[in-house]
Protein backbone atom coordinates (compact mmCIF):
# COMPACT_ATOMS: atom_id res chain seq x y z
CA UNK A 1 0.00 0.00 0.00
CA UNK A 2 1.07 3.25 -0.44
CA UNK A 3 -0.23 6.86 -0.21
CA UNK A 4 2.10 9.56 -1.08
CA UNK A 5 2.68 13.11 -0.06
CA UNK A 6 1.94 15.80 -2.43
CA UNK A 7 4.67 16.34 -4.77
CA UNK A 8 4.77 19.38 -6.99
CA UNK A 9 5.81 20.68 -10.03
CA UNK A 10 4.14 18.64 -12.35
CA UNK A 11 2.68 18.77 -15.72
CA UNK A 12 -0.44 16.96 -16.59
CA UNK A 13 -1.95 16.44 -20.11
CA UNK A 14 -5.33 14.19 -20.74
CA UNK A 15 -5.35 12.28 -23.57
CA UNK A 16 -8.92 10.67 -24.82
CA UNK A 17 -10.39 7.39 -26.50
CA UNK A 18 -7.98 6.56 -29.05
CA UNK A 19 -5.59 9.05 -30.13
CA UNK A 20 -3.85 8.30 -26.06
CA UNK A 21 -2.46 5.19 -28.16
CA UNK A 22 -0.94 8.00 -30.66
CA UNK A 23 0.56 9.75 -28.48
CA UNK A 24 1.75 6.98 -26.15
CA UNK A 25 3.17 5.06 -29.39
CA UNK A 26 5.34 8.36 -30.22
CA UNK A 27 6.75 8.40 -26.34
CA UNK A 28 7.69 4.90 -26.89
CA UNK A 29 9.20 5.38 -29.82
CA UNK A 30 11.41 8.12 -28.51
CA UNK A 31 12.48 6.02 -25.41
CA UNK A 32 16.28 5.46 -25.36
CA UNK A 33 16.66 3.87 -21.74
CA UNK A 34 13.95 1.53 -20.78
CA UNK A 35 10.13 1.20 -21.55
CA UNK A 36 8.22 -0.09 -18.23
CA UNK A 37 4.50 -1.21 -19.47
CA UNK A 38 2.08 -2.84 -16.89
CA UNK A 39 -1.69 -3.80 -17.85
CA UNK A 40 -5.09 -5.68 -16.65
CA UNK A 41 -5.88 -6.71 -20.13
CA UNK A 42 -4.58 -7.22 -23.11
CA UNK A 43 -6.78 -8.78 -25.85
CA UNK A 44 -5.72 -9.99 -29.56
CA UNK A 45 -5.68 -7.90 -32.49
CA UNK A 46 -4.77 -4.68 -34.45
CA UNK A 47 -4.14 -2.93 -31.40
CA UNK A 48 -2.39 -5.69 -29.52
CA UNK A 49 -0.09 -6.31 -32.98
CA UNK A 50 0.83 -1.89 -32.72
CA UNK A 51 1.68 -2.15 -29.48
CA UNK A 52 3.90 -5.66 -29.44
CA UNK A 53 5.57 -3.88 -33.09
CA UNK A 54 5.93 -1.29 -31.10
CA UNK A 55 8.01 -2.44 -27.89
CA UNK A 56 10.35 -5.06 -30.42
CA UNK A 57 11.09 -2.09 -32.09
CA UNK A 58 12.59 -0.28 -29.20
CA UNK A 59 14.14 -3.87 -27.72
CA UNK A 60 15.47 -4.66 -31.17
CA UNK A 61 17.27 -0.85 -30.78
CA UNK A 62 19.13 -1.71 -27.36
CA UNK A 63 16.07 -0.19 -24.90
CA UNK A 64 15.11 -2.34 -22.27
CA UNK A 65 11.47 -3.39 -22.47
CA UNK A 66 9.70 -4.54 -19.49
CA UNK A 67 6.39 -5.97 -19.53
CA UNK A 68 4.28 -6.86 -16.34
CA UNK A 69 0.96 -9.12 -18.13
CA UNK A 70 -1.88 -10.29 -15.66
CA UNK A 71 -2.42 -13.48 -16.01
CA UNK A 72 -5.92 -13.58 -16.41
CA UNK A 73 -6.96 -10.36 -18.32
CA UNK A 74 -4.24 -11.24 -20.80
CA UNK A 75 -4.12 -14.64 -21.72
CA UNK A 76 -6.16 -13.90 -25.25
CA UNK A 77 -3.33 -11.41 -26.47
CA UNK A 78 -1.92 -14.41 -28.49
CA UNK A 79 0.65 -16.71 -27.73
CA UNK A 80 2.47 -15.30 -31.46
CA UNK A 81 2.38 -12.07 -29.86
CA UNK A 82 4.38 -13.03 -26.84
CA UNK A 83 6.96 -14.67 -28.73
CA UNK A 84 7.66 -12.14 -31.25
CA UNK A 85 8.68 -9.82 -28.31
CA UNK A 86 10.14 -12.15 -26.13
CA UNK A 87 12.06 -12.88 -29.40
CA UNK A 88 13.16 -9.57 -29.93
CA UNK A 89 14.47 -9.44 -26.42
CA UNK A 90 11.27 -7.96 -24.15
CA UNK A 91 11.39 -9.27 -20.91
CA UNK A 92 7.62 -10.59 -20.00
CA UNK A 93 6.58 -11.02 -16.41
CA UNK A 94 3.06 -12.98 -16.19
CA UNK A 95 1.20 -12.08 -12.72
CA UNK A 96 -0.46 -14.47 -10.84
CA UNK A 97 -0.83 -17.31 -13.57
CA UNK A 98 -3.33 -19.93 -12.49
CA UNK A 99 -0.95 -22.41 -10.54
CA UNK A 100 -1.01 -24.03 -7.69
CA UNK A 101 1.53 -22.12 -6.13
CA UNK A 102 -0.38 -19.41 -6.53
CA UNK A 103 -3.13 -20.97 -5.49
CA UNK A 104 -3.70 -18.32 -2.37
CA UNK A 105 -3.44 -15.22 -4.72
CA UNK A 106 -5.49 -16.24 -7.69
CA UNK A 107 -8.12 -13.86 -6.82
CA UNK A 108 -5.72 -10.83 -6.06
CA UNK A 109 -5.65 -9.41 -10.31
CA UNK A 110 -2.55 -6.40 -11.38
CA UNK A 111 -5.88 -3.80 -12.33
CA UNK A 112 -2.99 -1.33 -13.47
CA UNK A 113 -2.65 0.27 -16.51
CA UNK A 114 0.57 2.04 -16.78
CA UNK A 115 3.88 3.28 -19.01
CA UNK A 116 7.53 4.76 -17.82
CA UNK A 117 9.70 5.70 -20.29
CA UNK A 118 12.96 6.28 -19.51
CA UNK A 119 12.22 7.28 -16.03
CA UNK A 120 10.97 10.84 -17.29
CA UNK A 121 8.14 10.61 -18.50
CA UNK A 122 4.66 8.50 -17.21
CA UNK A 123 1.47 7.67 -18.49
CA UNK A 124 -1.94 6.03 -15.87
CA UNK A 125 -5.18 6.09 -16.81
CA UNK A 126 -8.37 3.41 -18.26
CA UNK A 127 -7.02 2.23 -21.82
CA UNK A 128 -6.74 -1.39 -22.05
CA UNK A 129 -4.99 -3.07 -24.86
CA UNK A 130 -8.22 -4.33 -26.96
CA UNK A 131 -9.65 -2.93 -30.66
CA UNK A 132 -12.74 -1.33 -28.96
CA UNK A 133 -10.47 1.13 -27.55
CA UNK A 134 -8.82 2.36 -30.69
CA UNK A 135 -11.68 4.63 -31.80
CA UNK A 136 -13.49 8.14 -30.70
CA UNK A 137 -16.34 6.82 -28.72
CA UNK A 138 -18.85 7.06 -31.16
CA UNK A 139 -20.97 3.98 -30.88
CA UNK A 140 -21.21 0.66 -28.79
CA UNK A 141 -17.94 -0.42 -30.52
CA UNK A 142 -15.77 2.47 -29.34
CA UNK A 143 -15.05 2.72 -25.56
CA UNK A 144 -15.40 6.19 -23.99
CA UNK A 145 -12.00 6.14 -21.69
CA UNK A 146 -9.07 8.42 -20.66
CA UNK A 147 -5.49 8.82 -19.03
CA UNK A 148 -2.92 10.90 -18.44
CA UNK A 149 0.97 11.75 -19.19
CA UNK A 150 3.00 13.15 -16.62
CA UNK A 151 6.04 14.54 -16.36
CA UNK A 152 8.02 15.74 -13.47
CA UNK A 153 9.16 14.73 -10.00
CA UNK A 154 5.76 12.29 -9.75
CA UNK A 155 6.99 10.23 -12.64
CA UNK A 156 9.52 8.08 -9.90
CA UNK A 157 6.49 7.59 -7.75
CA UNK A 158 4.60 5.84 -10.08
CA UNK A 159 7.91 4.12 -11.39
CA UNK A 160 7.76 2.71 -7.97
CA UNK A 161 4.66 1.17 -8.17
CA UNK A 162 5.71 -0.66 -11.17
CA UNK A 163 8.45 -1.70 -9.73
CA UNK A 164 6.92 -3.69 -6.93
CA UNK A 165 4.80 -5.71 -9.17
CA UNK A 166 8.11 -6.47 -11.04
CA UNK A 167 10.12 -7.66 -8.05
CA UNK A 168 6.95 -10.00 -7.12
CA UNK A 169 7.27 -11.40 -10.15
CA UNK A 170 10.36 -11.38 -11.41
CA UNK A 171 12.64 -11.03 -7.82
CA UNK A 172 15.04 -8.44 -9.91
CA UNK A 173 15.16 -4.81 -9.44
CA UNK A 174 16.10 -1.96 -11.20
CA UNK A 175 17.89 1.23 -9.20
CA UNK A 176 19.72 3.93 -9.76
CA UNK A 177 19.85 7.00 -11.67
CA UNK A 178 19.44 5.61 -15.08
CA UNK A 179 16.40 4.32 -14.01
CA UNK A 180 15.49 7.54 -11.32
CA UNK A 181 16.78 10.41 -13.16
CA UNK A 182 16.71 13.38 -10.72
CA UNK A 183 13.68 15.50 -12.59
CA UNK A 184 13.42 18.71 -12.57
CA UNK A 185 9.63 20.84 -11.72
CA UNK A 186 7.68 20.45 -15.34
CA UNK A 187 4.36 22.35 -14.31
CA UNK A 188 2.64 23.87 -12.07
CA UNK A 189 0.27 20.99 -11.03
CA UNK A 190 0.70 19.02 -7.17
CA UNK A 191 0.23 15.53 -6.82
CA UNK A 192 0.26 12.62 -5.13
CA UNK A 193 -0.65 8.77 -6.19
CA UNK A 194 -2.38 5.86 -3.82
CA UNK A 195 -1.69 3.00 -4.98
CA UNK A 196 -2.93 -1.09 -3.93
CA UNK A 197 -1.56 -3.98 -3.13
CA UNK A 198 -3.57 -5.87 -0.86
CA UNK A 199 -1.47 -8.25 1.10
CA UNK A 200 -2.04 -7.17 4.15
CA UNK A 201 -1.66 -3.65 3.63
CA UNK A 202 -4.51 -0.76 4.54
CA UNK A 203 -6.68 -0.12 1.57
CA UNK A 204 -5.22 3.01 0.59
CA UNK A 205 -6.88 3.77 -2.76
CA UNK A 206 -10.19 3.54 -1.37
CA UNK A 207 -9.08 5.65 1.62
CA UNK A 208 -8.55 8.14 -0.87
CA UNK A 209 -12.03 8.22 -2.50
CA UNK A 210 -13.57 8.30 0.58
CA UNK A 211 -11.78 11.35 1.90
CA UNK A 212 -12.68 12.95 -0.92
CA UNK A 213 -16.10 12.24 -0.58
CA UNK A 214 -15.90 13.69 3.32
CA UNK A 215 -13.68 16.88 2.11
CA UNK A 216 -16.16 17.90 -0.71
CA UNK A 217 -17.70 21.07 0.19
CA UNK A 218 -19.60 22.25 -3.39
CA UNK A 219 -19.40 19.79 -5.97
CA UNK A 220 -18.44 16.14 -6.60
CA UNK A 221 -18.64 14.64 -9.65
CA UNK A 222 -17.76 10.90 -10.26
CA UNK A 223 -17.24 8.86 -13.46
CA UNK A 224 -16.33 5.37 -13.14
CA UNK A 225 -17.85 2.07 -15.18
CA UNK A 226 -18.16 -0.32 -11.96
CA UNK A 227 -19.67 2.20 -9.34
CA UNK A 228 -21.11 -0.38 -6.68
CA UNK A 229 -20.37 1.66 -3.36
CA UNK A 230 -20.64 0.27 0.22
CA UNK A 231 -23.34 1.29 3.06
CA UNK A 232 -20.24 3.50 4.58
CA UNK A 233 -19.39 5.70 1.25
CA UNK A 234 -23.03 5.41 0.40
CA UNK A 235 -24.01 7.04 3.70
CA UNK A 236 -20.94 9.65 3.35
CA UNK A 237 -22.82 10.42 -0.02
CA UNK A 238 -25.99 11.31 1.63
CA UNK A 239 -23.49 13.68 4.24
CA UNK A 240 -22.25 15.82 1.60
CA UNK A 241 -25.41 16.42 -0.22
CA UNK A 242 -26.79 17.44 3.15
CA UNK A 243 -24.22 19.99 3.52
CA UNK A 244 -24.75 21.26 0.29
CA UNK A 245 -22.62 19.06 -2.14
CA UNK A 246 -24.07 18.43 -5.89
CA UNK A 247 -23.14 15.28 -5.96
CA UNK A 248 -22.99 13.76 -9.62
CA UNK A 249 -22.02 10.06 -10.72
CA UNK A 250 -21.97 8.73 -13.90
CA UNK A 251 -21.98 5.58 -15.05
CA UNK A 252 -22.37 3.52 -18.31
CA UNK A 253 -26.24 1.74 -18.80
CA UNK A 254 -26.67 -2.03 -18.29
CA UNK A 255 -27.07 -2.20 -22.23
CA UNK A 256 -23.69 -0.75 -23.29
CA UNK A 257 -21.66 -2.26 -19.85
CA UNK A 258 -18.97 -5.47 -21.08
CA UNK A 259 -20.00 -6.15 -16.93
CA UNK A 260 -24.13 -5.95 -17.20
CA UNK A 261 -23.89 -8.34 -13.80
CA UNK A 262 -21.91 -5.25 -12.08
CA UNK A 263 -24.15 -2.68 -13.52
CA UNK A 264 -27.36 -4.55 -11.56
CA UNK A 265 -25.44 -5.05 -8.83
CA UNK A 266 -24.77 -1.44 -8.68
CA UNK A 267 -28.56 -0.90 -8.74
CA UNK A 268 -29.57 -2.58 -5.51
CA UNK A 269 -28.70 0.84 -4.05
CA UNK A 270 -29.18 3.57 -6.44
CA UNK A 271 -32.61 4.30 -4.89
CA UNK A 272 -30.50 5.00 -1.70
CA UNK A 273 -28.82 7.49 -3.53
CA UNK A 274 -31.39 9.01 -5.20
CA UNK A 275 -33.45 9.56 -2.35
CA UNK A 276 -30.67 11.38 -0.64
CA UNK A 277 -30.39 13.69 -4.05
CA UNK A 278 -27.12 11.71 -5.68
CA UNK A 279 -27.88 12.81 -9.15
CA UNK A 280 -27.06 9.56 -11.19
CA UNK A 281 -26.60 9.83 -14.96
CA UNK A 282 -26.46 6.38 -17.39
CA UNK A 283 -24.22 6.84 -20.33
CA UNK A 284 -25.69 5.36 -23.30
CA UNK A 285 -23.63 5.36 -26.33
CA UNK A 286 -20.76 2.89 -25.40
CA UNK A 287 -18.83 1.83 -22.44
CA UNK A 288 -17.90 4.04 -20.50
CA UNK A 289 -14.54 3.04 -18.79
CA UNK A 290 -12.67 6.29 -17.38
CA UNK A 291 -12.57 6.53 -13.54
CA UNK A 292 -12.18 10.42 -12.72
CA UNK A 293 -13.10 12.29 -10.08
CA UNK A 294 -13.68 16.02 -9.17
CA UNK A 295 -13.99 18.17 -6.23
CA UNK A 296 -15.05 21.50 -6.10
CA UNK A 297 -13.34 22.45 -9.12
CA UNK A 298 -9.55 22.12 -7.45
CA UNK A 299 -8.51 18.89 -7.22
CA UNK A 300 -9.37 15.48 -8.96
CA UNK A 301 -8.00 12.16 -9.85
CA UNK A 302 -7.99 9.71 -13.02
CA UNK A 303 -6.51 6.43 -12.39
CA UNK A 304 -7.09 2.01 -12.69
CA UNK A 305 -9.43 1.97 -9.96
CA UNK A 306 -12.93 1.24 -9.55
CA UNK A 307 -15.48 2.14 -7.31
CA UNK A 308 -15.74 -1.33 -5.56
CA UNK A 309 -14.52 -3.69 -3.19
CA UNK A 310 -12.71 -5.31 -5.56
CA UNK A 311 -11.18 -2.37 -6.70
CA UNK A 312 -10.70 -1.24 -3.17
CA UNK A 313 -9.42 -4.79 -1.25
CA UNK A 314 -8.57 -6.78 -3.95
CA UNK A 315 -6.83 -5.73 -7.25
CA UNK A 316 -3.47 -3.47 -7.01
CA UNK A 317 -4.51 -0.27 -8.29
CA UNK A 318 -3.12 2.46 -8.64
CA UNK A 319 -4.88 6.42 -8.54
CA UNK A 320 -2.93 10.00 -9.17
CA UNK A 321 -4.65 12.46 -7.02
CA UNK A 322 -4.29 15.99 -8.57
CA UNK A 323 -4.32 19.90 -7.10
CA UNK A 324 -5.20 22.47 -10.07
CA UNK A 325 -7.83 24.17 -10.96
CA UNK A 326 -7.16 23.83 -14.35
CA UNK A 327 -6.79 20.54 -14.85
CA UNK A 328 -10.39 19.39 -12.62
CA UNK A 329 -12.17 22.25 -14.69
CA UNK A 330 -10.89 20.63 -18.27
CA UNK A 331 -12.43 17.14 -16.12
CA UNK A 332 -15.64 18.79 -15.66
CA UNK A 333 -15.83 19.70 -19.02
CA UNK A 334 -15.44 16.51 -19.81
CA UNK A 335 -18.09 15.40 -17.92
CA UNK A 336 -20.54 17.88 -18.42
CA UNK A 337 -19.91 16.95 -22.69
CA UNK A 338 -20.62 13.43 -21.44
CA UNK A 339 -24.03 14.23 -20.04
CA UNK A 340 -25.51 15.31 -23.52
CA UNK A 341 -25.37 11.16 -24.43
CA UNK A 342 -26.82 10.54 -20.86
CA UNK A 343 -30.17 9.88 -19.12
CA UNK A 344 -30.44 11.18 -15.27
CA UNK A 345 -32.25 8.70 -13.24
CA UNK A 346 -35.71 9.98 -11.52
CA UNK A 347 -36.12 8.65 -8.32
CA UNK A 348 -39.96 8.27 -7.95
CA UNK A 349 -39.13 6.40 -11.71
CA UNK A 350 -36.59 4.39 -10.27
CA UNK A 351 -38.92 2.84 -7.59
CA UNK A 352 -41.43 1.81 -10.07
CA UNK A 353 -38.68 -0.39 -12.20
CA UNK A 354 -40.09 -4.10 -12.38
CA UNK A 355 -40.09 -6.66 -10.43
CA UNK A 356 -37.95 -8.85 -12.32
CA UNK A 357 -35.02 -6.23 -12.42
CA UNK A 358 -35.59 -5.32 -8.95
CA UNK A 359 -34.89 -9.49 -8.11
CA UNK A 360 -31.77 -10.02 -10.47
CA UNK A 361 -30.61 -6.06 -8.60
CA UNK A 362 -30.71 -7.98 -5.57
CA UNK A 363 -29.55 -11.28 -6.26
CA UNK A 364 -26.52 -10.26 -8.07
CA UNK A 365 -25.62 -7.77 -5.38
CA UNK A 366 -25.25 -10.68 -2.80
CA UNK A 367 -21.64 -10.99 -5.03
CA UNK A 368 -20.91 -7.60 -4.91
CA UNK A 369 -17.22 -7.94 -3.54
CA UNK A 370 -16.16 -10.40 -5.73
CA UNK A 371 -17.59 -9.05 -9.16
Amino acid sequence: MSLGMAIRGNAVEIHENGAFFDALLEDIAAARHHVHFETFLWKEGRLGARMAQAFCARARAGVKVRLVLDAVGCKKMGKEVQGQMREAGCELAIYHPRTLKNIGVLAERDHRKLCILDGRVAWVGGHCIVDEWLGDARNRHEVRDLSVRLRGPVVHAVHSAFSENWVEVTGKLFVGAEYFPPLEPAGPVEAHMASMKPEGSAPAVKILHHTMICCARERLWIQNPYFVPEPDAIGAFAAAVKRGVEVRVMVPSAETSDMPIVQHAAHRNFQRLLDSGVRIFEYHRTLLHQKVMTIDGVWCSVGSSNFDDRSFETNDEITLGFHDRALARKLEQIFEQDCAHCDELDAARWKKRGLLHRATDSALYLFNEVL
